[in-house]
């Protein structure tokens, strides 16, 4: 183990700590689905990304549902044709704002797909929308699950 000072303590030499050398955030990522509270999140994030300079990923996760499995190909096109919205209309506001921004869409359960998706970019922030649904009390919602997690700053947007 070492301690490397400033870098939140102890740590094992290989396990990547919080602190990469760098002052801010250069990756944030931002949970959308083009719900209100998400495209209020992905605002937010924007701004940050713009004002430090930092690369956006606009992480979109579809949750398995039994319609869903069923592999449609009616119902597999129109999530499609939403991711892509979704991408155009990411796209359009990074071009807007000047800032790098990219566009990720998974299929899976939301919090474990949004994590690996910071895992694999070595995120440095993550932004997500207040959730608006009743199911989050008994599952717990997404925000309060990232931030149990406790891996990456999370900031979320009412």
């Amino acid at each position: 183990m070492t301690d490397t000072p400033g870098a939140g303590g102890p740590r094992t030499s290989g396990t990547p700590g919080f602190e990469r050398g760098t002052d801010g955030p250069r990756v944030i990522v931002v949970g959308f689905d083009g719900t209100p509270p998400s495209e209020r999140a992905a605002a937010y994030a924007a701004g940050l990304a713009r004002r430090q300079g930092a690369r956006l990923v606009a992480a979109h996760v579809v949750a398995p549902s039994a319609l869903a499995m069923l592999s449609s190909a009616p119902i597999e096109q129109t999530l499609d044709e939403i991711a892509g919205e979704l991408r155009r209309q990411i796209a359009d506001e990074a071009d807007r704002l000047g800032i790098r921004a990219e566009f990720l869409a998974r299929r899976g359960d939301p919090f474990l797909e949004l994590t690996r998706m910071c895992t694999e970019l070595l995120a440095d922030a993550v932004v997500v929308g207040a959730s608006a649904s009743a199911g989050h009390r008994i599952m717990g919602s997404l925000a309060v699950r990232l931030v149990r997690c406790g891996r990456w700053p999370v900031t979320v947007v009412p």
